[in-house]
């Protein structure tokens, strides 16, 4: 019987240099929230039909994405690599705007905050479509998904 989600997930710690408190925070929502609920199914066919569920490994490797899939019961099934030139933009604005919401949360009005939390949702938004699109054909996730995977991507980026 198929159960297409996701039941762990990890990123790869030596990849993250630095973090800072917000970041954390981030990063921790997120792995909460996809482990709630998640839609995830690679669309290779294995051999013994096993259909999930599944646990993800995120890393970055010489400029690549790598995403591990393994069995729930932590046994390997398949690599994805993917290349991250197209997302560089994506992370590096959804950082900047993120660094501007934190400020404006300590220090201004809340129509300000609201106008910088929408442009925010709308670049994390772009973030998770790009996502699906550069996984269609391999693994198919949701909307939801794609919006906390990309979360844990950029936090794979931050150099400090």
């Amino acid at each position: 019987m198929a159960d297409p989600r996701i039941i762990d997930v990890s990123l790869d710690e030596r990849t993250i240099l630095w973090r800072s408190a917000d970041v954390e925070q981030e990063r921790r929502i997120a792995i909460y929230d996809l482990l709630e609920g998640n839609h995830f199914a690679p669309q290779r066919v294995q051999p013994d039909g096993y259909a999930g569920p599944y646990r993800v490994r995120l890393r970055v490797e010489d400029g690549r994405l790598v995403i591990d899939t393994r069995r729930a019961d932590d046994s390997p099934l398949e690599t994805l690599v993917l290349g991250l030139a197209r997302f560089r933009r994506p992370i590096r604005d959804y950082f900047a705007i993120c660094d501007s919401y934190y400020q404006a949360i300590r220090q201004a009005t809340p129509q300000q905050i609201e106008t910088i939390d929408m442009a925010r949702r709308s670049l994390h938004n772009e973030g998770a479509e790009l996502l699906i699109e550069r996984l269609r054909g391999k693994i198919e996730i949701d909307f939801d998904t794609a919006r906390r995977l990309f979360t844990l991507i950029c936090v794979l980026h931050i150099r400090g």
